[in-house]
């Protein structure tokens, strides 16, 4: 299996998800089985067949993050001789040339990605056109929506 680019937050919240999956949410599926198993006849109890669903869904997402985590490669940008381009963890502000929104985004791996955070993935047409670029540099992404041009505001690594 390949390595899986992370950042160190974002490695982070994978390490404190796993944590909950194995103390907490294990606990409480465990406890749901056992009382569902103490009403009697398990062949046509609903209680019982949502919490081996539940338990199914815990058990593999734990296997998930531990695959994840096991094969991540923790990147921290700062650490890079990046002479001020974005690169993979870098934040970086953008004004859309039509429309002058300007947003932010941190550059992360797919695992990561949350757009509502704005977390944009690195293999994300936006991210791939970022890559590399420097401050003052215009950038033209090729999205579902359209082309669209961006100005790269400032590059950040945190």
């Amino acid at each position: 299996m390949s390595t899986i680019p992370l950042t160190a937050r974002g490695a982070e919240r994978l390490q404190v998800e796993l944590h909950r999956l194995k103390t907490v949410e294990r606990q409480e599926v465990i406890t749901a089985i056992a009382e569902a198993r103490a009403q009697g006849d398990l062949s046509e109890n609903a209680e019982y067949d949502a919490a081996r669903e539940r338990q199914a869904f815990v058990e593999g997402r734990i296997r998930e993050l531990e695959g994840t985590l096991s094969n991540a490669q923790i990147i921290d940008p700062s650490a890079l001789d990046t002479d001020g381009r974005a690169v993979f963890g870098a934040t970086v502000e953008i004004e859309d040339l039509e429309s002058g929104e300007r947003v932010k985004y941190q550059i992360v791996g797919d695992v990561e990605a949350d757009i509502r955070s704005n977390l944009i993935s690195v293999s994300s047409p936006v991210a791939r056109a970022l890559i590399g670029k420097s401050e003052g540099d215009v950038v033209e992404v090729r999205a579902p929506a359209g082309v669209r041009e961006y100005e790269v505001l400032s590059v950040s690594y945190q």
